[in-house]
């Protein structure tokens, strides 16, 4: 049995029993937004991490969503990359190819990754190129309120420490406002060299959702939805919060332990 609700703005909690009810409320969403985009816009822009993630996303892999989902209307790109070979262990593509990509029949030429063949800093460069080429065409939307990118889906894990995407606490890339990707040399996670969409764009999308699973992440997941001292070091994961569209957490019973006073209806 999930449990749902907003809580302080935050968005829309959904606490599911175990991981098998996570996946699959997971894959159900993807699918109904899938299928709302594609009826709205003709395509469906979605845009992943690493992690822990692309594995809670198999269930798309099974029917009944890989005959219901319009695969060849998807375009995928990352919310942050390393900034290795494709077929590299540290690779978020590599990831997203073994997991899901190689086992529904998405259009290759949609899939766009980095420039694995250059620094970090062109990568970043090129990859916003890409991503400028394809809103101009309205494959990616734009921002009604910005000139930023609108995906239909960001989807982002978060670890112990509060992070997204490749955005660190304390880091220098949270106050970037003026590039949609950027780059850092110096990620406190190996590999250090990586890309990573800026917050303006997150906040621009349509829908985010955050998946988080593990009791190891409780603490952050406490520190990135409740109300909180304001001398509390505020996390990545606390800065999401979409301009116009919907965040969404999925999030395990353990993930959601240290949550207060949770007041749901079932």
């Amino acid at each position: 049995m999930a449990l749902s609700g907003v809580k302080n703005n935050r968005g829309e909690l959904r606490i599911l029993e175990n991981l098998d009810e996570l996946r699959t409320d997971l894959a159900d969403y993807i699918a109904e937004l899938s299928e709302a985009a594609v009826k709205e816009r003709g395509v469906f822009a979605i845009a992943l991490s690493g992690g822990s993630l692309i594995g809670l996303m198999g269930k798309l892999c099974e029917a009944p969503y890989n005959k219901t989902v319009d695969w060849a209307k998807w375009y995928i790109f990352w919310a942050d990359e390393r900034v290795v070979a494709k077929n590299h262990s540290d690779s978020n593509y590599k990831l997203a190819k073994d997991g899901i990509l190689s086992k529904v029949p998405i259009v290759p030429s949609h899939v766009h990754s980095i420039n694995d063949s250059v620094s970090a800093e062109e990568a970043a460069d090129e990859y916003m190129f890409v991503i400028r080429q394809l809103v101009k065409t309205r494959m990616v939307s734009v921002s009604d309120i910005s000139d930023c990118p609108k995906f239909d889906l960001i989807l982002l894990g978060m670890g112990p420490d509060g992070h997204i995407a490749s955005l660190f606490p304390s880091h220098a890339v949270l106050d970037e406002t003026d590039e949609w990707v950027t780059f850092i040399t110096d990620s406190p996670k190996p590999p250090p060299e990586r890309i990573t969409f800026t917050l303006p764009v997150i906040n621009s999308a349509s829908n985010v959702a955050i998946v988080v699973t593990g009791e190891s992440k409780a603490e952050a997941v406490h520190l990135a939805i409740d109300n909180v001292e304001p001398n509390c070091p505020s996390l990545p994961a606390r800065l999401v919060q979409p301009t116009k569209g919907k965040l969404v957490w999925f999030l395990d019973k353990p993930a959601a332990s240290k949550l207060d006073d949770l007041q749901f209806s079932e």
